[in-house]
C-alpha cells in the first residue's frame, strides 16, 4: 500500500465488515486500495460500512471506484454504506457527483450501523 492511503477491517457486528480508509485515494494508488478493499470482503459480508472518516482527497478514480464497488455489492445483494462527516473534505465532491443516489451516506460510524443502507433512499428497492 503506498503512503497515500492506508486500510484496516474488521467484522463489526455479525456479517457486518467495517472498513476504514485514511489518507489519499487517486489515480496513483487506486488500485491497490481496491484490492484492499475486495480482500477485506472475502467472507462476503452482508453489509459492508466503509468510513472515509479519515480520508482527505478523493479524485474522478477514486469516486468511479465507488460507483463500482456499489454495483458490484448490488449485484450481489450485499449493502453498502459511507461514514463521511458533513464538515469532511471530501463529502462536498461526493454530493457534487451525486453518489448518495447509489449509496447511502451517513455522518457517524453509529449511524451507518443501525438502519438499512440501501441504495436507494426512498427505501423502495436496494444498489
Amino acid at each position: 500500500m503506498t503512503a497515500l492511503a492506508h486500510i484496516t477491517s474488521h467484522e463489526h457486528s455479525g456479517r457486518v465488515r467495517h472498513v476504514q480508509v485514511r489518507g489519499d485515494i487517486d489515480l496513483a494508488n487506486v488500485g491497490e486500495v481496491r484490492q484492499a478493499i475486495t480482500s477485506a470482503l472475502a467472507d462476503d459480508p452482508t453489509r459492508v460500512i466503509l468510513d472515509l472518516r479519515g480520508t482527505t482527497y478523493l479524485d474522478s478514480a477514486a469516486i468511479a471506484m465507488l460507483f463500482r464497488l456499489a454495483q458490484r455489492l448490488g449485484h450481489r445483494r450485499q449493502d453498502l454504506a459511507l461514514v463521511v462527516p458533513p464538515r469532511s473534505p471530501i463529502r462536498a465532491v461526493l454530493e457534487l457527483t451525486s453518489l448518495q443516489t447509489v449509496i447511502r451516506l451517513h455522518d457517524t460510524l453509529e449511524e451507518a450501523s443501525g438502519g438499512p443502507t440501501s441504495a436507494n433512499p426512498t427505501g423502495a428497492g436496494g444498489a
